[in-house]
């Protein structure tokens, strides 16, 4: 599975790069059926078991099937390593289904890492993956050589823009983690800072002080002689 959690995601970006084109669409189809979505980047970077020249030669074996009666009505022959891709997932759902439907319309392929999913996190999928699955002394080819050797006329558009994009993604790796180096220097710097004020505060003694008590009977005394004393005063006034 491609989440050992088995929880269910909003949305899952899978880097097809060195995954073997099989493994890849089978386990893709086995989440979209459990009702995950999940999108695709860089179908150009998978790998297909068998040299180059063999692949060529299976592939072209493969554009000899024609519709006989009505060629515009299929089978259509796909170059982009994407819709290569995108036609093994389907072939490997349940045929005329809507829950075949409703899984094929939660899959998403893309040649490249386009925007906005080069800023998302992206995972691969160990099982598929070509370093583990495929004997070392095997031969295998990329996709995206095989479509360019068939038809497909952006293998190097690709790989610009794709260059581009690694240079950006370096740059801003790099600015992200001297950020983040500065934000564990300031932590650190606050932590001792408030150790050093702690350490002040134990070892200065501060003299314990009992609030005032409000003696309402002295002050009801002390008013009652100001009167009396004011009464006095204006008697000896009188007199």
């Amino acid at each position: 599975v491609i989440c050992n959690s088995m929880s269910r995601e909003k949305l899952i970006v899978v880097d097809c790069k060195g995954h073997l084109l099989g493994r890849l669409a089978s386990y893709v189809a086995k989440e979209l059926l459990n009702g995950q979505k999940i999108v695709c980047v860089r179908c150009e970077e998978i790998n297909v078991a068998g040299s180059l020249f063999r692949n060529q030669l299976l592939f072209k074996r493969y554009l000899v099937h024609r519709g006989g009666t009505n060629p515009g009505r299929g089978p259509f022959h796909y170059r982009a390593p994407s819709r290569m891709l995108w036609k093994a997932i389907r072939g490997m759902l349940p045929k005329e289904k809507k829950r075949s439907n409703l899984a094929f319309a939660r899959l998403q392929v893309k040649e490249g890492c386009p925007h906005p999913y080069d800023k998302m996190k992206k995972v691969v999928i160990p099982g598929a993956l070509r370093a583990l699955r495929l004997k070392p002394h095997r031969k295998y080819c990329r996709l995206g050589d095989l479509s360019a050797r068939v038809g497909w006329s952006h293998n190097d558009l690709i790989k610009r823009l794709e260059t581009k994009r690694l240079i950006r993604s370096k740059a801003f790796s790099a600015q992200k983690q001297t950020i983040e180096g500065l934000k564990q220097k300031a932590k650190a710097h606050v932590t001792t800072l408030l150790a050093q004020n702690k350490l002040k505060l134990d070892n200065k003694i501060y003299p314990l002080t009992e609030p005032k008590k409000k003696d309402r009977k002295a002050k009801s005394d002390k008013r009652k002689a100001a009167r009396k004393q004011a009464a006095a005063d204006k008697k000896k006034v009188s007199a």
